[in-house]
């Protein structure tokens, strides 16, 4: 069979291309659930409204979204911090187009720690990029989202987090590698400190850059871990797109 009937052959076929490879791992006596994205076959995408408007809000409408056209998630999860009304607090691009501005400016909480950053995907890579650093390179992605604070720039720890801090909560956020083509999803299972947790991405996964999503309300979607988690409605919700059902 030559190269060009195999392609064509599965074109054809309902099965899942899975992208995202899910585990639990152990780091410092804590457990985390790591979902690694390989950008050079991955479609990862961010989610925020329906085509009618509506805040999709949850895993389940996000796959009721993506049914229409043949899809279903692979693995996903809340993908930055969002206003009461789901909006969300800093820049945010779906299929290209800019639904919420860049945040540069000093604020409250932990989006307004600088320096905060971005996910930005763009064709075959996904790059977390600190803030003002992305201001000043401007890259064109295709899906983004803003959020804070950096939890690793350029292999350093964000320089606020204290080792022995006591402000410990369920926390979810992403690294990726120089090259992008490894964006690794991380949520933890227990309660964590920033510098726990920024830790992890740096010492134990190896990724030079690293963001944080949220805590407390930190959600995954990852059906290889039996996983689904359920809750009151989401902003930003980002997750890697396959053809049919994930088993």
């Amino acid at each position: 069979m030559t190269k060009a009937w195999l392609a064509a052959l599965l074109a054809l076929l309902p099965a899942v291309l899975s992208a995202a490879e899910c585990r639990t791992d152990t780091f410092e006596d804590v457990q985390y659930s790591i979902c690694e994205v390989d950008m050079s076959v991955a479609d990862l995408r961010v989610f925020l409204k329906s085509p009618e408007g509506e805040t999709l809000g949850s895993f389940s409408r996000v796959r009721v979204q993506l049914a229409e056209d043949g899809g279903d998630l692979d693995f996903a999860m809340n993908a930055g911090m969002y206003h009461s009304d789901r909006r969300p607090v800093g820049l945010y691009v779906e299929n290209g187009q800019e639904h919420a501005g860049l945040v540069t400016s000093k604020g409250p909480g932990n989006f307004g720690l600088l320096p905060n950053g971005v996910l930005c995907v763009r064709e075959g890579r996904a790059d977390v990029i600190e803030t003002l650093r992305f201001a000043d390179r401007a890259p064109e992605c295709r899906y983004a989202t803003q959020s804070g604070p950096m939890l690793v720039v350029d292999g350093e720890l964000h320089p606020r987090f204290l080792v022995d801090s006591d402000s410990r909560y369920v926390r979810n956020g992403v690294g990726t590698s120089n090259d992008g083509t490894r964006a690794v999803f991380v949520i933890s299972n227990a309660a964590v400190n920033f510098h726990t947790f920024g830790r992890l991405f740096r010492d134990h996964l190896d990724l030079p850059q690293a963001l944080y999503f949220d805590g407390n309300i930190s959600r995954l979607y990852a059906p290889e871990l039996n996983r689904s988690d359920i809750g009151f409605a989401m902003g930003p919700i980002i997750g890697t797109v396959v053809r049919g059902q994930p088993e």
